[in-house]
């Protein structure tokens, strides 16, 4: 779980309760990641599952209508993913370059995942978080949107490729469409895609434009929901349960499962682990040839 203000040292190894449905395998962590496995359950429950917070608020003849068991993760997933993200000598994380257009992208084999959303959404903070335990790595971050104007291409070790996409909406780049819908049509190796959506205001008409070239293209792609912390949480919840229904309802290419972040403690997505990414692509891709 890498979120702001980790320690990048490795902690101590860390069985899984199995009052929490987890397997007992050990894996590393970081300090910060060991402090949060010794909080008492609901405030770790709190912490790393917001949406089963949300959930004791439903009715208890409605409760179904929140899936939260699509994949969790456990957090011996969230660990393995964490340990994706830990800058080692054997698992180096850089920068790699940017390109305004796919022609002048890397030319790279191993996978691919980007990052894309309406300017302001919070991705530049997300994709920081992520990186916290590399901090040599810069990701650039402004309270002014549309500050990412290129595509920003990340190595994550030998395990993939990150992207940061520019924002779409408010002061984005005027060749935006065509740069990003070339790289989401044509990258061959890209794996899944990263659409974030603002909580407080829920999926917008420029949203919309991303989730069609999605679907367009039958590329695999998640929902992230950003700044879960800045709604209440009946808002919040009315939020999740109409985007999911959107989800269910309206689309064939999106993972089921929401991911919710917080502004300060961006942490849920990286719980996504490399086989999952790879899997669930392929699934994805055969849909369109089948339909």
């Amino acid at each position: 779980m890498a979120a702001r203000g980790l320690l990048s040292g490795m902690g101590c190894l860390f069985e899984m309760p199995a009052a929490l449905g987890l397997v007992s395998r050990p894996y590393s962590t970081s300090q910060t990641f060991a402090e949060v496995l010794r909080l008492p359950k609901t405030q770790l429950t709190k912490l790393v599952f917001p949406l089963q917070e949300l959930q004791r608020h439903l009715l208890p003849e409605s409760r179904p209508v929140l899936h939260l068991k699509t994949f969790d993760p456990s957090l011996e997933d969230i660990a393995r993913a964490e340990s994706f993200f830990t800058a080692t000598t054997r698992n180096r994380i850089e920068y790699l370059s940017s390109a305004e257009h796919l022609d002048h992208a890397p030319d790279l084999l191993r996978p691919e995942v980007c990052f894309i959303g309406r300017s302001n959404v919070g991705k530049s903070s997300l994709i920081k978080a992520l990186f916290s335990l590399a901090p040599e790595v810069e990701v650039r971050i402004s309270k002014k949107p549309g500050h990412t104007k290129k595509m920003n291409f990340f190595k994550v070790g030998k395990h993939f490729t990150l992207v940061d996409m520019p924002g779409y909406g408010y002061r984005a780049p005027e060749d935006f469409v065509n740069m990003v819908e070339t790289y989401l049509k044509e990258r061959k190796n890209l794996m899944r895609t990263f659409l974030l959506v603002d909580s407080v205001v829920g999926i917008q008409k420029a949203d919309n434009i991303a989730i069609e070239m999605c679907e367009e293209f039958a590329l695999p792609y998640v929902m992230v929901l950003t700044k879960i912390d800045k709604s209440s949480k009946g808002h919040l919840l009315k939020q999740v349960l109409q985007i999911q229904k959107f989800v269910a309802t309206k689309t064939q290419g999106c993972f089921p499962q929401l991911f919710p972040v917080r502004n300060q403690e961006q942490m849920n997505i990286i719980s996504l682990n490399y086989k999952d990414i790879i899997n669930y692509s392929k699934y994805v891709r055969s849909w369109k040839v089948v339909t």
